[in-house]
């Protein structure tokens, strides 16, 4: 018998990459999966081979345990870098498995007070445009016989490194967007490659980014965390005696204005090749007429590690069609709405010319139509020099499916555009398809929905003079995303700043980081839904990924959120008080206030209130706080009470007949299971008598599906999702679109665009119904954290003939696969090792798997299950 271990993961990280820089904690958690073609194999005990500093320790550990570990030896040390591998095995006389390949770790400068370099950069600039971007060099001499080198690198603003004329790293936007009055992330880099003996340049282009620049809606805001921008960075390296010589940034430095002329996250770049300064980052560049220098302050006790990936290009899409318009101009479909940015090339230019590329997310009248962008110019424009082109913009991004290209004087087929996909590169876990294209189609929008808005901090929309990290929109979605991609380290990032700035009454913003938002959104005030993500998100990141560490992290916030709800709701223990959004764009909402609604926003929020106690007590238990646990749970049963006192009727009803109303009742358990299956037939009967249309907002949509099946209304469930015509989900796609929309008729059934001033074609919360998707068509959901048992039950209906899930999860590759075909329905199941699966066939007859390939069928109506060998 062979088992096989895998390279093992530190903390969050990915596990492909043989090394991990810059970890951040001195005890990194260990992560590996195994795998065996016996099923009764258990994994009963591990050891960890830990290799630093010429020292081999070797420990044992009696656990089946094998998602984040403790780390076993002594904690590491500043800068210090270990090896590790694992091996396992069944029992005490079982053998031994081969050694997982080894992964390398480093540890990062973990003590503030260790950094020697210092902020520097171009000095003050005007507030009033998007800033000229910076040049910044050094030149310093190295020692033969260097065997390690690493960049560590941040900014007040966004840089990227260049080290002898070649670029650190494949990272876009770094550091990436933090509260960065609390949190300013490092980035490590391995560039032990770029360096040589002797004469050595190391520079860095800096913008300003979500620091200094233009960010917010309604005229957004400039300078909102400082007026300078700074680049931080320490190059260590290493010597053949294990000896570290540290170049950092200081006042040697010197600067010179960039050839981006500018530089805007929402406006876009403006790049004169003229102005270009080759060798610049090289040895022996004239760097006479350069500028010293202007040091600045930063905090290193601010400086923090990366949890989650970077940003970085994913992927690359040639135009669909190329159609020539009036002026000389060339209209650009890509086929599919994304996050990023064009680059050109071409053999050659014409000098003085100014290529000009405007971005849009659809067309109108056969023009790019840009009034859904509101303030986001989202222009770029290149100045050629006459040679060659090979141009991509650096320091913004875009959201668009067409471009239009202007001032182009050669000939059209000479010009290459290709749109370059950027978001954080999260590991793909997850993927789902059915018989049914449209249904694909659909799937995929959400996909690219999350691509395009998970960059460095979950957006609501890629595209306008907004972009900001709403608190509501990643609460409600969290589940599918976790379904798509390992957002493990993405998000626990992103809640750490959730905590940072929650407000010390407990209130959650409306969106983190904070950014001034008019009378509307400022000051900050509580309200459901949105600020219940300091709950109920490191909640679905717990069950998805078996991590207790983001639970206890979170776990002051979250308490801090319910604690003031509690003193809102009072005595009455209901929730009738606050800026409530309520079921935000439900589609019977005017284009002027979103929050007008079918459903009782003070039903929303007290229903919210008493799921958010309920999940704070579970949480509480979960890190063995009893009397938390206890008070939580007691807390959540009060406005329970409450809640039936105030908003149920008898037998199964509600005094607020709609959609959202009932979806939230029956997913928070708020009916007696005597009352569920009538409670289940008012909700389809809504439905029903809506033509399956949607009649959810953001609150709603995203448990309507699954309140449909947990109250047996299955059929209806597929109803709603396969109706085509507006307010719906297929509607969207008849509709040609490639994302989901902000609202379900961002694009009217005449092909005009809402007038609406909200009228995004990239907004991801709408496309939480992917969750329902995958537990409930293809039947995967955990029933212990991190899926170490997980269910699988599919549902079939609306006519599909076969469905299909795979799911990476911390223990290894779920597989649901089912078909309908003479009569028969026939699923096939993978089991990681170590796990164990409870199948549930449509008849309702039930098993439990062990690991490996299972295969049962059953007739496609009813009848015992068969398993097939």
């Amino acid at each position: 018998m062979t088992v096989v271990v895998e390279r093992p993961r530190f903390e969050r990280r990915a596990a492909s990459p043989a090394r991990t820089l810059g970890i951040g904690v001195a005890a990194p958690r260990l992560s590996w999966r195994s795998s065996s073609p016996d099923p009764s194999w258990t994994q009963a005990a591990y050891e960890v081979e830990v290799s630093r500093r010429g020292l081999v320790e070797v420990f044992a550990v009696e656990s089946r345990e094998s998602v984040f570990e403790p780390w076993p030896g002594a904690p590491l040390t500043s800068r210090e870098e270990a090896e590790v591998r694992v091996r396992v095995r069944a029992g005490d006389d079982s053998p031994w498995s081969e050694w997982s390949a080894p992964a390398r770790v480093d540890a990062g400068v973990l003590d503030a007070g260790e950094w020697i370099a210092q902020a520097v950069g171009p000095g003050p600039q005007p507030a009033d445009r998007d800033g000229r971007p910076a040049l910044l060099r050094r030149e310093f001499e190295v020692p033969a016989g260097i065997t390690r080198a690493v960049l560590r690198a941040t900014a007040l603003g966004l840089f990227e490194a260049e080290i002898n004329g070649r670029r650190v790293g494949d990272d876009t936007l770094a550091p990436g967007w933090t509260a960065y009055e609390h949190r300013l992330r490092v980035m490590s880099y391995d560039v032990t490659d770029l360096i040589q003996p002797g004469p050595n340049t190391i520079g860095a282009w800096l913008a300003d980014g979500w620091y200094r620049g233009r960010i917010g809606f309604d005229g957004g805001v400039r300078e909102l965390y400082g007026d300078q921008t700074a680049f931080f960075a320490e190059l260590e390296l290493t010597g053949p005696d294990g000896g570290t010589t540290v170049v950092a940034t200081d006042g040697s430095w010197v600067t010179h204005p960039s050839p981006i002329l500018r530089s805007g996250l929402y406006d876009g770049e403006r790049f004169d090749a003229a102005e270009r300064l080759p060798g610049w980052s090289r040895p022996g560049f004239d760097a006479t007429a350069w500028s010293p220098v202007t040091v600045t302050t930063l905090d290193p006790a601010l400086l923090v590690a990366p949890d989650g990936p970077p940003v970085r290009c994913t992927g690359e899409r040639t135009p669909v069609s190329i159609t020539p318009l009036d002026g000389g101009r060339l209209l650009l479909d890509f086929g599919q709405n994304l996050a990023g940015r064009l680059r050109l090339r071409a053999a050659h230019s014409t000098a003085g010319e100014t290529i000009t590329l405007r971005h849009a997310e659809v067309l109108q009248g056969g023009e790019l139509y840009t009034r859904p962008l509101r303030e986001a110019a989202a222009i770029d424009e290149y100045v050629a020099d006459g040679g060659p082109i090979d141009w991509e913009p650096r320091f913004t991004i875009h959201g668009f499916r067409y471009a239009e290209v202007a001032g182009w004087t050669g000939d059209p087929r000479d010009l290459e555009v290709v749109a370059r996909v950027h978001h954080s590169d999260m590991t793909r876990t997850g993927t789902f398809e059915t018989s049914d294209p449209l249904v694909n189609r659909l799937h995929e929008n959400v996909l690219w929905s999350m691509r395009s808005n998970f960059v460095d901090i979950p957006t609501d929309c890629p595209q306008r003079d907004e972009r900001l990290g709403w608190t509501g929109d990643i609460q409600v979605f969290t589940p599918t995303a976790a379904g798509l991609y390992d957002v493990s380290g993405f998000l626990a990032s992103w809640l750490k700043d959730v905590a940072a700035e929650q407000l010390p009454d407990g209130t959650v913003p409306w969106y983190v980081p904070v950014v001034p938002g008019g009378p509307y959104w400022t000051p900050i005030r509580p309200g459901a839904v949105w600020g219940d993500a300091a709950v109920l998100t490191p909640w679905d990141l717990f069950q998805h990924y078996g991590d207790r560490r983001v639970l206890a992290d979170q776990y002051d916030s979250a308490r801090a959120w319910v604690d003031l709800i509690e003193r809102e709701a009072g005595a009455s223990r209901l929730w009738e008080s606050g800026q409530q959004l309520g079921d935000w764009l439900d589609p019977t909402a005017p284009p002027e206030d979103p929050t007008v609604a079918q459903t009782d926003k003070y039903l929303v929020s007290t229903a919210y209130f008493e799921h958010s106690a309920r999940i704070l007590g579970r949480i509480a238990a979960e890190l063995g706080n009893d009397a938390d646990a206890v008070r939580y749970s007691g807390l959540a049963d009060e406005v329970r009470v409450a809640f039936r006192a105030k908003h149920m009727l008898a037998g199964g009803a509600l005094a607020n007949h709609a959609q959202t109303a009932y979806a939230l009742a029956i997913s928070f358990g708020l009916f007696d299971a005597d009352e569920l299956p009538a409670a289940g037939e008012r909700l389809r009967d809504l439905v029903a008598e809506n033509g399956y249309r949607i009649g959810t907002g953001f609150a709603g949509t995203p448990l309507i599906a699954g309140a449909l099946s947990t109250a047996g209304q299955t059929d209806a469930a597929y109803r709603l999702l396969l109706e085509r015509e507006c307010p719906s989900w297929l509607y969207t796609v008849l509709s040609g679109g490639t994302t989901i929309w902000e609202r379900w008729d961002s694009q009217l059934p005449d092909g005009t665009v809402n007038p609406g001033e909200m009228t995004s074609f990239n907004h991801y919360a709408l496309g939480s119904v992917a969750a329902w998707m995958h537990d409930t068509v293809a039947g995967v959901s955990a029933l212990e954290p991190g899926f170490r048992r997980f269910r699988v039950a599919p549902q079939p209906g609306g006519g599909l003939t076969w469905a299909r899930r795979t799911l990476e999860t911390p223990y290894g590759p779920v597989t649901s696969s089912w078909t309908i075909a003479d009569g028969v329905f026939d699923l096939v199941v993978d089991v990681p090792t170590g796990t164990t699966a409870e199948i549930v066939l449509p008849s309702g007859a039930a098993t439990t798997a062990a690991p490996g390939r299972h295969r049962f069928a059953e007739p496609a109506t009813a009848g015992e299950p068969v398993t097939v060998p």
